[in-house]
Formats: C-alpha cells, sequence, structure tokens
C-alpha cells in the first residue's frame, strides 16, 4: 500500500499494555460481587468499551453493583496504571519510522483524557502525538466514527488517506464507519476472540509492530 497521509492508533493495547492488569483487576473486582468470569469471556464480551458500558453489561446480567461502582473502579484503575506500565514492544519503532518519512500520528481511544494522561504521559510520548483524543471526552465513544474523524482532522488528513491500527472490534467499526482503512493488532494470535472477531469484519491482522512499517509502505 502507498503510505497513508495520517495513522491513528488506539491506545490500550495496541500503544501501552494495559489491558492486561486492567482486566485483571475487572475480574478480580466483579467477582466481589458475585460475577466470575473468566479472561475469555471478558474479551469475547466486554473489550473495546468503556467501564460504563461494562457496568452496563453486568447490571443487565442481573448482578447487582454499587451506584459508585464506575468511579471507584476507575480510581483503582488509575492508581495500578500509575505504579507503571510497559509499552507494546516496538511501538516507538514505528512512531520513529513515521517521524521519519514526516507522517502524522494521533491517538483515539474510549479512554479517559486522565487515564491517557497516565499511560502515555509516563513514557513521555505525548508530545508525539498530534492529539490525544478521548470517545467518552468528546461524546461519542467507539464505535461511533467521531473519534477518528477528529482524529484524522488533527492531523489535517483525508480520512480515507488514513489508516487505523486497533485491537478491538468495537474500534474497528468506529474506523471502518468512518471509511478509514483499519489494521488489526492481534499480539496473542489470530484465534484470541477480539481477533476472530476482527477477521470476521475483514480486516487484516498482523502480530508484531515490527511488521507494522512494512504493511504502512514505510
Amino acid at each position: 500500500m502507498p503510505p497513508p497521509q495520517a495513522v491513528l492508533f488506539d491506545c490500550d493495547g495496541v500503544i501501552v499494555d494495559s489491558e492486561g492488569p486492567t482486566f485483571d483487576l475487572l475480574i478480580q473486582d466483579l467477582a466481589l460481587h458475585g460475577l466470575h468470569l473468566t479472561r475469555h469471556q471478558l474479551e469475547s464480551d466486554y473489550i473495546g468499551g468503556t467501564i460504563e458500558t461494562v457496568a452496563q453489561k453486568v447490571r443487565a446480567g442481573g448482578t447487582a453493583l454499587p451506584e459508585d461502582w464506575v468511579a471507584r473502579f476507575y480510581d483503582q484503575m488509575y492508581a495500578l496504571l500509575a505504579e507503571g506500565i510497559a509499552l507494546v514492544p516496538g511501538v516507538v519503532q514505528v512512531f520513529d519510522a513515521l517521524d521519519a518519512a514526516g507522517i502524522p500520528y494521533a491517538v483515539g481511544s474510549n479512554g479517559t483524557p486522565q487515564k491517557m494522561q497516565i499511560t502515555l504521559g509516563q513514557h513521555g510520548l505525548i508530545p508525539r502525538f498530534r492529539a490525544v483524543l478521548s470517545g467518552q471526552a468528546i461524546g461519542k465513544p467507539k464505535p461511533a466514527p467521531d473519534l477518528y474523524f477528529a482524529a484524522a482532522a488533527a492531523c489535517g488528513a483525508d480520512p480515507d488517506r488514513c489508516v487505523v491500527i486497533e485491537d478491538s472490534p468495537s474500534g474497528a467499526r468506529a474506523a471502518l464507519a468512518a471509511g478509514i482503512p483499519c489494521l488489526g493488532f492481534a499480539a496473542q494470535g489470530p484465534d484470541a476472540p477480539p481477533a476472530r472477531r476482527l477477521t470476521a469484519l475483514g480486516v487484516p491482522l498482523f502480530s508484531g509492530m515490527d511488521e507494522l512499517p512494512g504493511l504502512l509502505g514505510l
């Protein structure tokens, strides 16, 4: 493919390796309220949403959660992530390759601004992006396309000349709804539940960030 005008990245699981610790915390917390989920169930049913949508699904399934559960879980999650979270291996080299090619890039995440300040900020990455945008902050989280339209605009690029890098079906649906080509990051391989759902959407998969510069035509 010819190099894109801009590359738009999801954050959790694509730039920062935050999904594993967050999922573990979520499994532990929900178990305290009587809902026992496996990692497979969580990845199949909840990945790509927000903590608010998790609460909605859990309550709809009949599990009672305190009214302040969302706020309390965010506090726990922020504290956990602030202790230190790793970058996805090879992602900084992708940014370096984009910089060398003069291609701008931005973040579009369903995470809160505070979460991204913690995860991206501890690695000094925020100044590298043209924008770090939250679907919750703009009131249109994925799978709505608005977040990726805004990220493309921040890069001064036409949406159909961008590429989105996603690891969740809801994020891929947001990209496709915006008319933006999407590549699916499947670090756990093509048989993991989110990867299978990406494949069902027709999204090409890759499993390592070292593959991405070549896929982007760099």
